[in-house]
């Protein structure tokens, strides 16, 4: 962006005095919402924090440039402050595209509205909520392909030494007399056969070969639904909403059953103290996407199953973490359940997706359907 000519005047950005930009609009910065307030040409004289963390610049760098240099398309801007001078609105509404450093542009819902003083506006912009999904279905789908590879190429390298540090013991084993030291090699065979099933259990959904057929998720809710009351028999209700008119589509039942059990089992886990009261819930509810994006991709329908429980939630320290391999909220936890899931539903060209709020925790399996 160039810097126009005059520049603005010290004073109109001096935090120190009453009647600068910065003293008048300081409350702005209290917003989440990025705003701006240009003058009748555009040129911004005072940009809040949250614009400044938008656009990766400082206010002072921003402050003095035309803000219609920041989108796309500038002549939006330009045709909004044209209309504000000749007082055709009171405010106006569009959308466009802001340019950000060394980011992709932010697609942005813009409000432009005259203040009180004459030439001077205000411009506020509310990231659009879609987009901002959209970006983070992508991350998930990137995070996902590189948590196989890792996963793929760290088991392999545990698996080689494992084998000879496991048959070392042994061998070990058999030329010890004494008891207490046999005790310690068999600790090093136990361990070793933990961590080789951990491998396998990694490697698990790249060995099984995909078996396509007809698949009807609710004969899938149902088988899953029966696994987890047999688990947990006392305190928990586990509650169908299904859409019936949800056509069958091609797909791996037993991967989805998989899937679908991991996902519940980690709700049913969450739900002890639930349990203990008696009011524990987990419901399966299906419906019909139309018109959805996932994956980069626009589907005209599209499965949506919804596991909901009313646990205490997911916990803030790892919300964005919860499909990365090894990580759990729970103690004991394998932290491979999620994780397998998702790359389950992925195999099917689909996602999952998590909403978590205390009392509540909503995931959400989006496939792609016929």
């Amino acid at each position: 962006m160039k810097k126009t000519s005059p520049p603005i005047s010290p004073a109109a950005a001096d935090p120190d005095d009453p009647s600068s930009a910065f003293s008048r609009f300081q409350s702005l910065d209290l917003l989440a919402t990025l705003v701006a307030v240009v003058d009748e040409q555009g040129v911004v004289q005072y940009a809040n924090a949250a614009l400044e963390d938008a656009l990766g610049m400082s206010r002072r760098s921003i402050t003095g440039t035309r803000f219609q240099d920041c989108f796309t398309d500038p002549s939006l801007l330009e045709g909004a402050l044209h209309g504000a001078r000749g007082n055709h609105f009171a405010a106006l509404r569009y959308d466009a595209w802001l340019k950000r450093l060394n980011h992709d542009a932010l697609p942005v819902h813009v409000v432009v509205a005259q203040t009180d003083v004459p030439g001077e506006a205000v411009v506020e912009l509310l990231p659009l909520e879609q987009q901002a999904r959209q970006e983070r279905e992508e991350r998930l789908i990137d995070q996902a392909q590189a948590n196989k590879e890792l996963i793929r190429n760290l088991a392999h390298e545990i698996k080689n030494p494992l084998g000879g540090i496991r048959g070392a013991a042994q061998l070990l084993q058999m030329e010890l007399d004494s008891r207490e030291l046999i005790e310690y090699t068999q600790v090093i065979i136990h361990e070793a056969d933990r961590l080789q099933s951990l491998v396998d259990r990694l490697l698990a959904p790249h060995r099984r070969p995909h078996v396509v057929g007809d698949v009807n998720i609710h004969e899938v809710c149902e088988r899953v639904r029966s696994l987890i009351l047999a688990e947990f028999p006392k305190g928990l209700k586990v509650i169908r909403d299904y859409d019936t008119s949800i056509p069958e589509f091609r797909g791996d039942r037993e991967q989805l059953i998989q899937a679908v059990l991991n996902i519940a089992h980690n709700a049913a886990q969450a739900l002890h103290e639930r349990m203990a009261a008696g009011d524990a819930r987990i419901v399966f509810r299906t419906r019909v996407g139309r018109q959805v994006t996932f994956g980069k991709q626009r589907y005209r329908l599209a499965l949506e199953l919804h596991v909901i429980d009313n646990g205490p939630g997911v916990p803030d320290s790892i919300k964005d973490r919860i499909f990365f391999p090894l990580v759990s909220g729970r103690d004991g936890g394998s932290g491979l359940g999620l994780t397998l899931a998702q790359t389950f539903v992925q195999q099917h060209h689909g996602l999952i997706e998590c909403e978590s709020v205390p009392g509540e925790t909503d995931f959400k399996i989006l496939i792609p359907l016929p």
